[in-house]
């Protein structure tokens, strides 16, 4: 039997995981790929697109906060155990789906990537019935505008891929937006996708008093990113589809798509011209593209 595959969208409230599925689902229809979107956040009450799966099917987030009288995010880890737990609802009905790719749409809860192991439960489970996925976290492009919010996000990426063992990808999402706060930023934008030379940070996070306090930790947090070198970013505006495709390309490239999926070899290059999207060699020039 063939391997199926799949992205795990995760990433912080609001930096567009449930957009990213329908923009990117959309987009690899267009390319002829069958895509299942699986909802598991069961709390999610804005999707954009209709769900092949919905973990609200299994249980509800609501209810789980009435009858258990728990906070949210209380009522989120009890779900995903819920889920862990019943693994076998998920795998059943995405086995009646394996001629799909998959787009799982998950919490925003970042602590059930970080360190709870409810998640590292769910998705060895999955990858042991032929699932292969690559994990896909977003995070918004405004935290670029502040440091401490930057370096933040940096230590969540990281202590995520180290948690989570799967391949990976982080997207800087609303790049359309960076216009905005542009004259925010400290530096140009490769700075914070490729993650360069983060001892100017440190200087930026020295100059501000609400975090100067902080210097050692600020430097010891800068050290555990700076030794792993795990964190880099791939733009995406979800209404570009040169950046989708870059992005897509990334992912393929790392869930190991490229090796075993089904799509024609000649898609890629074919969407890239129609597109005016550069070699998948090359970054996209974002200062061009946006500024």
């Amino acid at each position: 039997m063939s391997l199926v595959y799949g992205q795990l969208v995760i990433g912080p409230p609001g930096s567009g995981k449930t957009t990213y599925c329908n923009g990117m689902g959309e987009f690899l229809e267009s390319l002829g790929r069958k895509v299942a979107i699986v909802n598991i956040d069961p709390a999610n009450e804005n999707m954009e697109y209709n769900p092949k799966i919905d973990i609200t099917e299994l249980i509800k987030h609501d209810e789980v906060m009435s009858t258990f009288k728990l906070g949210p995010n209380g009522a989120l880890v009890y779900c995903m155990e819920f889920l862990e737990t019943n693994i076998d609802w998920l795998i059943k009905k995405i086995l009646n789906l394996k001629d799909h790719y998959f787009l799982f749409d998950c919490p925003g809860q970042v602590e059930l990537y970080t360190h709870h192991e409810s998640m590292n439960g769910i998705t060895a489970k999955l990858t042991e019935n032929l699932l292969r996925l690559c994990s896909v976290n977003l995070i918004d492009s405004h935290h670029c505008s502040d440091p401490g919010k930057y370096l933040s996000s940096l230590m969540v990426c990281t202590s995520t891929m180290l948690n989570l063992g799967l391949p990976h990808v982080n997207i800087m999402t609303k790049f359309d937006e960076m216009k905005r706060f542009s004259d925010q930023l400290d530096f140009n934008i490769d700075f914070y996708t490729e993650v360069l030379d983060l001892k100017y940070l440190l200087d930026k996070l020295d100059e501000d008093p609400l975090t100067a306090k902080y210097k050692k930790l600020n430097a010891a947090l800068v050290d555990v990113v700076e030794m792993y070198s795990l964190v880099r970013f791939q733009p995406l505006d979800i209404k570009n589809k040169a950046l989708l495709l870059k992005v897509k390309n990334e992912v393929d490239k790392a869930g190991g798509y490229v090796f075993g999926g089904n799509e024609p070899q000649d898609v890629q290059t074919l969407l890239a011209c129609a597109v005016g999207a550069e070699p998948e060699t090359e970054r996209v020039s974002t200062l061009d593209a946006y500024f």
